[in-house]
């Protein structure tokens, strides 16, 4: 067997055509003899390079609408014979197949249909079944033949047949191989993932990814794999890291909470928001963001729900931070946050985020539904005598969001649309309390009248006690503990509302 092929002919059957005069111009000008189909088979012809249709090597025309153009015994033999095996070249020989060496295809651009929102039939013709079966052929006779399985690898190939004369390694095909099957999978993943309704399967596949500089530390290799283009512009600063990327993730889905309302600016760090306050200026919103916890907003992912403004873009300026996140940016703001050379300035784009949350857990995957559930007027109820006031009531539901996207176990504590202090990812929710108040008086902030949210219920009247010594009247928690009468009773006795949610918003 020969690790070196000289390609002798080439089948070319692609969706997208752009980038393929070149290749059409060096196969012909190394002599190769094409085979071609229906839109390609023109657009060769176009280009004044001979061309041989399929038809006239399998004798039957193009059918059912163009559903059925290669399926035959002519191509696939051609593709998949063996040329080391006596027997496969005999039988080349005596049914007048000839040997294919290069397969290009480009399939139907089934995802692109459906998120055009085409209707279900134009989406079911789509589904490419020659392109994917040539596919499979060419890169299963990986040892014969090279196949190019999408428009984005025409260049690399061109290279390849421009270095090599019409040459090409084992190495090459072998590696033109592994795209084949990726793109194979990726596509049959996203049929799978449009036609499923009752199955319970995890499927997903990314064709983009990006290196990133390493993972959590520097011992640790690190990638992402999806698209950001889609849903950032980034206007200027260094590559996202595996740690920026996550705390990312969490700013932009704390601030979908408020994603309509006055203007509101958020600080995180390690994937929780470390400040947090909703203003009737932006520039004042980030201010009282900031003395939530300045300390560590040193280094955080800083999101706003507005346009920054050079007002407030003066403020952030002077805060060492890695990320800066907005729907858009005025001119003379956007010119002062670019002044520190490594600040990432992103706008963030009207695009729906995923429904679905998965990672990797001992030797599988956990997959749930994206928690959607926001608490508000609809899914209280009042458990005590005395009832929140209005102005309490609106901090409840501020400080319930922040809590929904905070670690558990944790506490959450807001006066006047202002986090002053969370207690984050502890063993106890008495020690998240704790850490809360604890957090607030180091920032000098008063407690008297502020509200609690708790993101699980209470097993003890402790943590009401404890709120109430620190001059919290207010608290909002799911309730649902067989011992939850005991926090209700403690309330009543000493004039405290609390109402109940019903809706539990761990995040581990």
């Amino acid at each position: 067997m020969s690790i070196t092929k000289k390609a002798k002919s080439a089948l070319i059957s692609v969706f997208h055509k752009d980038g393929l005069a070149p290749i059409v111009q060096k196969l012909n000008e190394l002599g190769v003899i094409i085979y071609s189909t229906g839109g390609t088979e023109d657009f060769i012809k176009k280009l004044g390079i001979k061309v041989v249709p399929v038809e006239d090597l399998t004798s039957y025309p193009s059918i059912l609408g163009g559903r059925v153009k290669t399926l035959h015994p002519k191509v696939f033999g051609g593709i998949l014979a063996r040329r080391e095996n006596e027997q496969d070249l005999a039988q080349l020989v005596e049914y007048s197949i000839p040997e294919l060496d290069i397969v290009i295809v480009d399939l139907y651009p089934f995802e692109k249909t459906v998120a055009s929102g085409a209707d279900e039939q134009d989406i079911i013709e789509k589904i490419d079944i020659g392109g994917i079966s040539l596919i499979r052929a060419a890169a299963k006779n990986f040892k014969d033949v090279i196949c190019v399985s999408s428009m984005n690898q025409y260049d690399e190939f061109l290279q390849i047949m421009t270095n090599g004369n019409g040459a090409t390694t084992l190495e090459d095909r072998k590696n033109f191989a592994a795209k084949s099957f990726a793109v194979s999978s990726h596509y049959d993943t996203a049929i799978f993932n449009y036609l499923n309704k009752n199955e319970i399967a995890f499927r997903e596949s990314y064709n983009t990814s990006s290196i990133l500089r390493y993972g959590e530390n520097p011992h640790q290799k690190g990638y992402f794999f999806g698209n950001l283009d889609e849903l950032f512009e980034k206007l200027h600063g260094k590559e996202l890291s595996y740690n920026n990327l996550l705390d990312v993730d969490a700013a932009l889905n704390l601030m979908s909470e408020f994603k309509n309302d006055d203007p509101t600016f958020a600080i995180l760090k390690h994937n929780n928001a470390c400040g947090l306050a909703q203003r009737n200026s932006l520039k004042q919103a980030y201010l009282d963001a900031l003395a939530g916890d300045p300390t560590s907003a040193f280094g955080g992912v800083l999101i706003s729900n507005k346009t920054i403004d050079i007002e407030t873009a003066q403020e952030i300026n002077s805060l060492f931070c890695e990320v800066v996140i907005a729907p858009s940016y005025t001119i003379e703001a956007l010119k002062l946050l670019k002044s520190k050379k490594n600040r990432i300035i992103l706008i963030q784009k009207e695009i729906e985020l995923p429904q679905v949350q998965y990672r990797t857990a001992l030797n599988g995957v956990l997959f749930q539904e994206k928690d959607n559930k926001t608490d508000d007027a609809s899914v209280i109820s009042t458990a005590t005598k005395k009832e929140p006031s209005k102005e309490e009531l609106n901090d409840l539901f501020f400080a319930s969001k922040i809590c929904k996207h905070t670690k558990s176990n944790t506490i959450v504590l807001v006066k006047n649309k202002q986090l002053f202090a969370s207690g984050t990812g502890q063993t106890s929710r008495v020690d998240a309390l704790e850490q809360s108040i604890a957090k607030a008086k180091h920032f000098k902030f008063d407690l008297n009248n502020a509200v609690m949210a708790s993101d699980a219920f209470f097993p003890f009247p402790d943590c009401v006690e404890i709120a109430k010594n620190a001059g919290i009247n207010a608290v909002i928690q799911p309730g649902g503990s067989i011992k939850d009468q005991l926090s209700i009773d403690y309330c009543d006795n000493n004039e405290m509302s609390m109402i109940f949610t019903g809706i539990r918003h761990f995040k581990h």
